[in-house]
């Protein structure tokens, strides 16, 4: 082969720089991939880990949170800046604002974008948290230390609070279900968490909906307005794949990529994986959407792996993790691991109002799911546990003093 066709072999082309799209590039190096890999990224910056955007590098204590990785000693053809708008499958090519970029695989790592409060797009003091460039505008702005409101009482919404309440701001948090977690923790087990914001400092408002937002102040649909130098939303965030419409690229009603259990498209040589991608788990018997660090971080081996097998090689395992997180706030470390949905049994291991609890989900006797507070043990046992699927004694599972490897039947 020349080295002119060498030069210009479309290889792998992976379109998202962040987590997912990075291990994606350095999980083909790893295991033994030679040909090109490229890696487009929308933003100009270095690719960088998005958890630090809600703490160090929003207080000022880090600069940036930019990947340790050498893209070129590893060969990897780094392009930042460069927005793909979209994909031709029957020329294997996509469109991008500097023209053309063909491929032979594509891995489709895009993330997921947050979710606008409707009508405040152009409201000026109304921020999100999501980039690198929203911690860069946010972070004179809690230095000032203004009164912040912030929209949705979710895991953004509380690292948020906790970050300003740091910095010394007067903080409201605004959310409209009638509970902090809404959409991820049963009522009895996110009730605990709804009274570290007054603990903190903050004041909760739940059960309120926003009817305006004008700069300085937000109205909510009960008359009660809030004075705001700042608001911050943390409504949820969506795949970022709009882009893919009317290519052939099969999506799901929450927008996400439906990938298979390899992590493959609907689309031949076009894989997904990260935010976009949702992905079928026996283990659960759902498909599943996991918008965590953790998620990006695994499945690009698996991905990685498929590539090299190519669609005629040795079959590689189907992707099926255990889903795990974090989160910090108000001076707690939550982990939590697995998946509730489909669980029949609900167990506190601890005092919830106390430092350090934990609750575990069964299925059939077996634990399926884990929340942790102050009681990183029972994480990592308990991620084991799930794994193994091993039938669990209640009473032992209940009992704060009994490890949890130690409560098998």
């Amino acid at each position: 082969m020349s080295e002119q066709t060498e030069q210009t072999k479309p290889g792998v082309v992976i379109v998202g720089a962040g987590m997912a799209g990075v291990q994606t590039a350095v999980a083909l190096r790893e295991q033994g991939f030679t040909g090109p890999v490229t890696l487009l990224g929308a933003e100009p910056h270095q690719p960088y880990d998005r958890p630090p955007l809600s703490k160090a590098v929003l207080l000022g204590k880090a600069e940036d949170s930019a990947f340790d990785v050498d893209f070129e000693g590893l060969d990897i053809d780094l392009r930042l800046g460069v927005e793909v708008t979209g994909l031709c499958p029957g020329e294997r090519e996509l469109d991008t604002e500097v023209g053309p970029v063909p491929y032979e695989v594509l891995v489709l790592a895009t993330g997921a974008e947050p979710l606008t409060l409707p009508g405040t797009e152009s409201v000026p003091g109304v921020h999100l948290l999501r980039t690198l460039d929203d911690a860069a505008r946010l972070r004179p702005v809690l230095a000032a230390a203004p009164a912040v409101v912030v929209v949705g009482a979710g895991w953004i919404g509380a690292e948020f609070a906790t970050a300003a309440r740091e910095a010394g701001c007067a903080v409201t948090v605004v959310e409209a279900a009638d509970r902090v977690l809404a959409g991820a923790l049963p009522a009895e087990v996110a009730a605990p968490m709804a009274r570290w914001y007054a603990e903190a400092g903050a004041t909760l408002l739940t059960g309120a909906r926003v009817a305006g937002v004008e700069e300085g102040r937000v109205r909510l649909e009960d008359g009660r307005e809030l004075e705001a130098g700042a608001v911050v939303v943390g409504i949820g965030a969506r795949p970022a794949t709009g882009w893919l419409a009317g290519t052939g690229i099969e999506r799901g009603p929450d927008g996400s990529v439906t990938a298979d259990a390899h992590l493959r498209t609907s689309l031949p040589g076009v894989y997904a994986v990260g935010d976009c991608a949702s992905f079928p788990s026996a283990r659960y018997g759902a498909r599943l959407l996991v918008h965590h660090w953790d998620n990006a971080l695994q499945g690009p081996r698996t991905v990685a792996a498929n590539i090299l097998a190519g669609p005629t090689g040795e079959p590689v395992p189907p992707y099926d993790p255990v889903p795990y997180f974090w989160s910090e706030q108000f001076g707690r470390f939550v982990q939590y691991a697995g998946h509730h949905g489909g669980a029949d049994t609900l167990i506190g291991r601890g005092d919830p109002g106390g430092a350090a609890w934990s609750v575990c989900w069964l299925r059939e006797g077996a634990l399926v799911g884990v929340l942790a507070v102050g009681r990183p043990r029972d994480i990592a046992q308990g991620r084991r546990l799930i794994e193994s699927a091993a039938p669990l004694d209640p009473a032992k599972v209940a009992d704060p003093a009994v490890a949890l490897k130690s409560a098998l039947a």
